[in-house]
């Protein structure tokens, strides 16, 4: 059996072009408009469409009857500001993980209630930092975080402050596994007596299943012993069935289905006879979708029967295997004016690696795909990037970053400049 590194790097994308079969190809836009944005823009390019995030969005909200359930975006998947004042007015508030997060969600025009925090191991000036913003629903991950938090709070307390209303981020190994994450319920005492010893109370419960969880009864079956946890606090308020919710990156693979989830968790919050407050925190979930990544054709060669495709951008631009698991569907377009060049039969698909620009080893965008054979200047389009695509890049191999650009009524618009190469000497000291 492959290891889990091999097995990830080797995973088989699906690709097509839209000359090939129509009926089954899923490509995002038209070539005429890929080739348009890559004039207007450069390549390699991310490109999110609003069309696709305000459907995720409106699936997402109207799956749970519940009346007293708020929405928050887990930003930590996309923080570009552009698109998270689309889900502000949908009415959808921000989940942060980190005080970064908060702060890209206060220059986005979200309020700091409309802000929760569920994050680990901030230190004393971050951590004063977050109250001094103002946010009021703090997940706190150990009992010294919360200790902290009280501790800070009672520093910087006066008659005009705001009192923050603080939960546990819970660890409960029969459901979350070896996780490092939250509070285990044998120490809820504790925590309860020391949040009232700073004059606050434990009034709300974060349950978070893990990353990229597809499985719908992995959430589904656990929602009792969930509730049943959260009302070992006394001062009980909310639940926040947080987040970790899947997006099928294999499009003919299992998918979350929010229908059935949200019927069942709306149920169950209705017949609990009290007026909790439930919390939902979707990230790659809602935005991972309406994200693609842009990319020219640079290079063709042939390794006997294995066409090797390279292109103007690199892994770095995607987020790392561990949190996607290594999988992206690829698309491609031929350029028309390629159309005259004599090549394999065009409805032949030919086992390709798509290689990036860089001469790291692992630098694959797509290995053993099964992609037409394609031409210098032809286009391909890595599906699925909204969610940890550039939120995760990096300048590794001092490669800058790409712009991002969003399609909106129409029309497209610049969200994020592409950067050059000044951006590797930001902040560094030299004579």
């Amino acid at each position: 059996m492959a290891s889990v590194e091999k097995r990830d790097m080797e995973t088989r994308h699906g690709a097509s072009l839209q000359e090939l079969n129509p009926s089954s190809v899923h490509l995002p836009f038209s070539q005429e408009l890929a080739q348009e944005l890559l004039n207007t823009y450069g390549s390699p390019l991310y490109v999110y469409q609003a069309d696709i995030l305000h459907q995720s969005i409106r699936r997402i909200t109207q799956a749970f009857s519940y009346p007293r359930t708020q929405f928050r975006f887990a930003s930590v998947t996309n923080g570009n500001i552009s698109l998270l004042q689309i889900f502000r007015a949908a009415g959808w508030g921000l989940h942060a993980n980190t005080p970064g997060d908060i702060y890209l969600g206060l220059q986005a025009g979200f309020a700091p209630e409309q802000i929760v925090y569920s994050g680990s191991n901030l230190n004393c000036i971050e951590m004063e930092q977050v109250l001094n913003w103002g946010v009021t629903t703090l997940n706190l991950d150990s009992v010294a975080q919360l200790q902290l938090c009280c501790e800070v709070y009672q520093s910087l307390y006066t008659e005009n402050s705001t009192t923050p209303r603080l939960g546990l981020r819970l660890n409960l190994p029969e459901i979350t596994g070896d996780s490092r994450i939250g509070v285990r319920p044998e120490e809820f005492a504790d925590a309860i007596a020391l949040a009232r010893q700073a004059g606050l109370k434990l009034s709300g419960l974060h349950f978070y299943r893990g990353t990229g969880t597809n499985a719908t009864e992995a959430f589904s079956n656990v929602i009792d012993k969930v509730i049943t946890t959260a009302q070992l606090l006394p001062d009980w308020e909310y639940l926040d069935f947080g987040g970790g919710f899947g997006y099928p990156y294999h499009h003919s693979g299992a998918a979350f289905n929010w229908e059935m989830f949200g019927t069942e968790l709306s149920d169950t919050m209705t017949c609990l006879g009290r007026d909790i407050e439930l919390v939902i925190e979707p990230g790659r979930a809602a935005i991972a979708g309406c994200g693609t990544l842009l990319a020219k054709v640079v290079s063709v060669k042939w390794q006997e029967e294995k066409q090797i495709v390279g292109v103007d951008t690199t892994v770095a631009n995607l987020c790392v295997p561990a949190v996607h698991g290594g999988y992206r569907e690829i698309v491609a377009w031929r350029n028309r004016e390629n159309f005259h060049v004599e090549t394999l039969h065009p409805l032949v698909l030919q086992l390709t690696d798509v290689c990036g620009n860089t001469t790291y080893s692992r630098d694959y965008l797509g290995k053993n795909c099964h992609l037409p054979a394609l031409q210098i200047g032809d286009i391909i389009g890595i599906l699925d990037v909204g969610a940890y695509g550039y939120a995760m890049s990096s300048h590794f191999l001092h490669c800058p970053k790409p712009a991002e650009v969003l399609l909106e009524n129409d029309t497209h618009r610049l969200i994020r400049r592409r950067e050059d190469y000044s951006i590797l000497l930001a902040n560094q000291v030299f004579d």
